[in-house]
């Protein structure tokens, strides 16, 4: 508290050596068993009661929670704000941030959008979130993740952990270099795919937190001053 009886908004020193002194080798390890009693014991056995409750119990956990904050705090755009102008660089930012990341109350800030030059000249948009948001992402995408690679195609490759264009590039390679292989590859791409993907189907088909998935398709951004919803 504040002299004027306000509550201050600055951490306490515990705070600080909380987060310095955290056990990240316990935490990675209590994450990756929750989320391979989702993948394996839970969606392979087809479970989908089993799979919803442990995902709850991985995103409500400190464990789940901490190392959120600690991959958003790590990565390229640990500098880069959003439209509240707050970045977590500080220990005491990141326990606080831990301890913030709650389902209850939780709403989405609108991105922040800013325009990036293509070689072509166009501008290609990029979107923001604030470092909540961004958390809040990383922290449920733990919960789905295992979902997702129990029931992905072997052969995709976009977007995958622990696969890269090499491992594309080798699957071409044994398809076609048989003897009655194809001899024709179509390339697709579909034009303004996340401009235009239904939302009722993302809700309907993606096994998370409506609620949480519904927020953030409907957050909107803000491009200079003006909000603009989708």
């Amino acid at each position: 508290m504040t002299k004027d009886g306000k509550p201050s908004c600055k951490a306490s020193p515990v705070d600080t050596a909380q987060w310095n002194n955290l056990n990240w080798g316990r935490i990675i390890s209590n994450v990756k068993w929750l989320q391979a009693c989702l993948g394996v014991k839970a969606t392979q056995e087809g479970n989908h009661r089993k799979a919803k409750r442990l995902q709850w119990i991985l995103t409500n956990s400190f464990s789940g929670k901490a190392l959120a904050v600690k991959r958003v705090t790590k990565n390229q755009g640990k500098k880069t704000a959003g439209v509240d102008g707050k970045l977590w660089s500080t220990p005491s930012a990141k326990m606080q941030a831990v301890k913030s990341l709650n389902r209850k109350g939780y709403r989405p800030q609108p991105l922040r959008r800013i325009e990036i030059p293509k070689p072509n000249g166009k501008k290609r948009p990029l979107n923001i979130p604030t470092m909540k948001d961004r958390a809040m992402q990383a922290l449920y995408l733990m919960a789905l993740q295992p979902v997702a690679e129990c029931r992905a195609d072997r052969n995709s490759y976009g977007f995958r952990p622990k696969r890269s264009t090499a491992d594309a590039i080798a699957q071409c390679y044994i398809v076609l270099s048989r003897t009655n292989s194809p001899q024709w590859i179509l390339e697709g791409d579909i034009k303004g795919c996340f401009d235009n993907i239904s939302h009722e189907w993302l809700k309907k088909h993606i096994p998370m937190d409506t609620t949480i998935l519904g927020k953030w398709l409907k957050c909107g951004y803000m491009k200079g001053n003006k909000l603009y919803e989708v």
